[in-house]
């Protein structure tokens, strides 16, 4: 089987795991980086061993590039992801979305309309934890949602919010919901489905500073009436797994980082663990790079299979309008819808 040329466009932090993903699917595609920044290619090709490029065009221009995987800061992506569909590429997308709403809806439509596959990171979707949790549900095994709520206790030194950009509006978009929860967010949204209704508080404490929130928490309720909770911070020294939980009418199952218990009102118990999870501490990179090879590899198969990537962009506006509802309701004082 011919493999499949990849553009990989940005080689800032978020390249590593992306990088070792490609070397291990190797047998499945070529790949050509690109960097505006000189330092950063030379780096980048010393450390993995994959061409680079300062000429993005020698990627966005050529047609033999089927697809790219864009890792730019997330104010570029509108953009970038424009030019890419105009060009017929296939986009892998780096959270967030974009870094409004109104963007990020834009954003989907101009693939969507271009018809090419827009698939997202959201990696916390295909760790073998969320995946057996997610058939447990799907098998009704939980029974009928009770509660589900979402906690994220990172921590991040000053000088992580002193690199320039860190924690912007105007280049994130956001603090802590958008760069960091939303991958715990977006994770309970796909086991309990999107809440209708949110009420949330957010803030700048005083461990940081920084422009957005680093402390933020809520409730949600559900369409079936049921009511949960989410909390987000980067302020918790020295940071812990995030976690997830799902009542249900049959049991109740914990997500804490790369352990799952579910116990069942019968007596029965299901558990599993995966140790590929990290991230939570000052170095937000120590993780393994096995989920989001998981994520590359949904995305080659979706290609070749000519099926959507598990999370689309349409599918990740879901996680987006849940964090604007929490941000609005912070302002307002009042529930939101979402």
């Amino acid at each position: 089987m011919a493999k499949t040329r990849i553009g990989l466009i940005g080689l800032g932090m978020a390249a590593a795991p992306h990088a070792k993903s490609l070397l291990d699917l190797k047998d499945r595609v070529e790949v050509l980086a690109f960097s505006p920044t000189e330092a950063r290619r030379k780096t980048f090709a010393e450390t993995y061993g994959l061409r680079v490029t300062g000429d993005a065009e020698k990627i966005l221009g050529d047609p033999a590039v089927t697809a790219v995987v864009l890792l730019t800061p997330p104010n570029t992506h509108l953009d970038l992801v424009k030019r890419a569909a105009q060009a017929g590429k296939h986009i892998l997308l780096e959270k967030p979305v974009e870094i409004t709403l109104a963007r990020a809806e834009e954003l989907v439509n101009a693939a969507e309309a271009a018809g090419v596959k827009l698939g997202m990171v959201l990696q916390h979707r295909f760790r073998p934890v969320s995946t057996a949790l997610a058939q447990q549900i799907a098998d009704g095994k939980l029974g009928a949602l009770v509660g589900a709520s979402a906690r994220l206790n990172n921590w991040r030194p000053q000088s992580y919010y002193d690199q320039p950009g860190r924690g912007t509006k105007a280049r994130d978009g956001g603090g802590v919901l958008l760069t960091q929860a939303i991958h715990t967010l977006d994770l309970m949204i796909s086991l309990a489905g999107t809440p209708v209704e949110a009420t949330g508080y957010a803030m700048t404490s005083a461990v940081h500073r920084m422009e957005t929130e680093d402390l933020a928490m809520g409730a949600v309720r559900f369409d079936n009436g049921a009511i949960g909770s989410v909390s987000a911070t980067t302020c918790a020294y020295p940071g812990f797994p995030d976690a997830v939980d799902i009542i249900g009418t049959k049991g109740m199952a914990r997500l804490d980082g790369p352990r799952l218990d579910i116990r069942f009102h019968d007596g029965t118990e299901f558990s599993a663990l995966d140790e590929q999870a990290g991230g939570a501490g000052a170095d937000p990179m120590a993780f393994s790079h096995h989920h989001h090879r998981a994520v590359i590899a949904d995305f080659l198969d979706a290609i070749e299979q000519g099926r959507d990537p598990k999370v689309t962009g349409r599918e990740a506006l879901k996680v987006h309008r849940l964090i604007e509802a929490l941000l609005r309701s912070s302002e307002s004082g009042k529930s939101e819808r979402v």
